[in-house]
């Protein structure tokens, strides 16, 4: 019985000691809580904050400001929106490397990829500019240009044109041939049989396309160095104004005369065959194209881009308040 008592009251001991500590402990860590400097509370709770923000935008959603007018009126210059990373696979660092995906990017979708005439300040300066970025949920960018407008690193289009297509200007309409079929329709009625429900806006009315093929030729003649007829030279002054809106049909005219003045310039033929023979899109390359389509520089002009190189799809608008809601 003694041996028993013994065993329990060092049971006893043990256990009132073990307690002991634990309150300590807690004792301690409740002091030292309290001595804490508020500055460092703070400061641990803004990096603990900054990294969820950073993982969640460079993994899942990342904040984006519409600079242009390209999209109205699907985005409207100032929206804030949100895309969605990890649809198409996000990136490992911001620049570097991508995770695949099962899902690619379809037709229709509103898509972000880098600007391919971007011209990058350094690896340091772009991730330190896209950390800020996200951080901020989009409202400050320090990657601006000399006149303080932020440089378009990154462009947001729709997804038009998908590898095996073929895609033409008609005063401004593009007609589209798909992969083994020998017709063109035109992408309004596409559109209309898909049951697309988005707009696709026009600044130029199809009367002033004969001026800018008159203002096309009128550029030739003086490349060639003949006078420019009185005529053409009218009709060049009156699209003068408006002519940066669509400059398709004006050189397709330019590079129809050169072509004519000058049949063993191969640079005129190659240049030529864009607008006669129409634009081909390879295979896991998309053609981007804006909504707004005579205000947009997009594939068109750079070609198309590489399925792999797309970071992300248009979700939805989450400022300003009024148009908040998902995109389409």
């Amino acid at each position: 019985m003694a041996a028993e008592k013994d065993f329990f009251d060092q049971l006893q001991v043990l256990t009132e000691n073990i307690l002991s500590k634990r309150k300590m402990k807690k004792r301690v860590k409740k002091e030292k809580s309290k001595n804490k400097n508020v500055i460092l509370d703070w400061l641990e709770a803004f990096l603990w904050a900054a990294g969820m923000v950073l993982l969640i935008n460079q993994y899942l959603f990342q904040a984006y400001q519409i600079p242009s007018g390209s999209m109205e009126e699907t985005l409207l210059v100032g929206d804030r929106i949100f895309v969605n990373k990890l649809v198409y696979g996000p990136e490992l660092l911001p620049g570097f490397g991508k995770l695949p995906s099962p899902v690619k990017p379809k037709r229709n979708d509103i898509i972000i990829f880098e600007n391919p005439s971007y011209k990058s300040l350094g690896t340091a300066f772009d991730i330190t500019q896209r950390i800020i970025f996200m951080l901020t949920l989009s409202f400050v960018d320090i990657d601006r240009d000399e006149m303080g407008q932020p440089k378009a690193h990154f462009l947001i289009k729709r997804a038009v044109g998908m590898g095996g297509d073929q895609f033409i200007s008609n005063n401004g309409n593009m007609m589209i041939r798909f992969a083994g079929e020998d017709r063109w329709i035109e992408e309004a009625e596409f559109n209309r049989q898909m049951g697309y429900t988005h707009n696709v806006r026009r600044l130029i009315d199809a009367r002033y396309y004969p001026l800018f093929d008159s203002a096309g030729k009128a550029s030739a003649y003086r490349e060639i160095g003949l006078p420019v007829p009185r005529e053409l030279a009218n009709d060049e002054y009156q699209a003068s104004s408006i002519m940066i809106y669509d400059t398709y049909a004006f050189q397709k005219s330019r590079l129809e005369l050169l072509r004519a003045a000058a049949p063993h310039e191969n640079r005129y033929k190659k240049d030529l065959a864009r607008h006669t023979v129409g634009l081909y899109i390879p295979e896991n390359r998309i053609l981007p194209m804006g909504d707004n389509r005579d205000n947009s520089r997009d594939g068109r002009e750079f070609g198309p881009v590489r399925a792999d190189r797309i970071l992300g799809k248009g979700s939805m608008i989450h400022w300003p308040a009024s148009r908040i809601g998902m995109i389409h």
